[in-house]
């Protein structure tokens, strides 16, 4: 079996995206959290000026995390010109949880028996050990 027939992976990403994934996720979530309660509370308000630009800026992050993938054309960051109400920010919010779910399992793979991020670095090494492998059984 040649190493394309045993790592045949249709997505593939790099370390830097996973490293900004990783990075922005956590506080994307914690802030999701946070306009759900507000939500909860006062769907109706509108949102300050200044929430709006700390959610934007996490938004910002995702948006060069999920460039390219097929859920990224239905996202935007909320518009800081006609403040939103706190339950039209959640709507945006989840959509982009849900382009996180996807991402994630799209890139996140089953790889020699464990779950990986399959990324071009990975993918590097287990070529240059596979071929490693294979000179040795030569």
């Amino acid at each position: 079996m040649s190493f394309e027939e045993e790592y045949n992976y249709h997505y593939i990403t790099t370390w830097a995206v996973v490293d900004e994934y990783i990075a922005s996720n956590d506080v994307f979530e914690a802030l999701l959290r946070e306009v759900k309660e507000l939500s909860r509370k006062k769907p109706d308000a509108t949102m300050s000026k200044a929430k709006v630009k700390i959610v934007n800026r996490v938004l910002e992050n995702l948006l060069t995390v999920l460039e390219g993938q097929p859920e990224a054309k239905y996202l935007e960051t909320l518009d800081d010109d006609e403040l939103p109400q706190v339950s039209d920010a959640v709507l945006i919010m989840v959509q982009f949880k849900s382009a996180l779910e996807s991402f994630y399992d799209r890139y996140v793979q089953y790889v020699d028996g464990s779950k990986k991020w399959v990324t071009k670095e990975l993918l590097a090494r287990l070529r240059e050990e596979y071929e490693e492998y294979a000179e040795e059984d030569e």
